[in-house]
């Protein structure tokens, strides 16, 4: 009998302790939007020119997961043979964790595909994907927030690696370049800004 009374004293303290756990204790939510401009490195011919400048808004609670990009507007500054231009040539789509510290700095991570829409050409089947995750990327930048308060982030880095595909075995040398696919490279985006520096470099 004692058995059994300490398996259901057992199971009702988990069951209590479980009680709105969703958010840590203390949550922060720190949100992002504004303007982006990435540049893009390595790479060769048209792949090594795919810098861009997307608007994109972001909330994260510390202690939980990746949340969606709410992408606004997207477009290349020099997108080459390997995507169209305009409203629908391209689809975008990604996600970041971001969280504040105690000296209000902010650290996380992002990812961001930006696919081809084209149905035919050099451009059909293309996707850009941009990594930013530890220890060779990241996110970074200055919250309004502390660890006890909400914030918004500015002054914000992105960096980490590119890499550029196809599903197209004709496209596969990267619209034109004489490089197998996947061809990479580095990136920094920079918000509300069209330079800043990896923290730390």
């Amino acid at each position: 009998m004692k058995k059994v009374a300490i398996l259901v004293l057992l199971a009702l303290l988990l069951l209590v302790c479980g009680c709105g756990s969703s958010a840590p204790p203390n949550a922060v939510t720190t949100t992002t939007s504004g303007n982006w401009e990435a540049q893009l490195t390595g790479g060769t011919g048209a792949a090594a020119d795919l810098n861009f400048v997307i608007n994109f808004s972001v909330t994260n609670t510390t202690g939980e997961s990746a949340q969606g990009l709410s992408i606004s507007g997207f477009s290349f500054i020099n997108n080459g043979p390997c995507f169209l231009t305009g409203v629908t040539a391209t689809s975008q789509g990604g996600s970041a964790t971001i969280t504040t510290l105690s000296t209000s700095q902010v650290t996380g991570s992002m990812s961001l595909t930006i696919t081809s829409n084209a149905t035919s050409g050099t451009q059909e089947g293309n996707t850009l994907q941009l990594t930013a995750q530890p220890p060779g990327g990241g996110v970074s930048g200055t919250s309004s927030g502390t660890t006890s308060t909400s914030g918004t982030l500015s002054n914000g880095v992105v960096w980490g690696v590119w890499s550029l595909s196809s599903t197209v075995a004709a496209n596969q040398a990267m619209c034109g370049t004489p490089t197998t696919a996947p061809i990479t490279g580095t990136f920094i985006m920079c918000q509300n800004s069209a330079t800043c520096t990896i923290p730390g470099s």
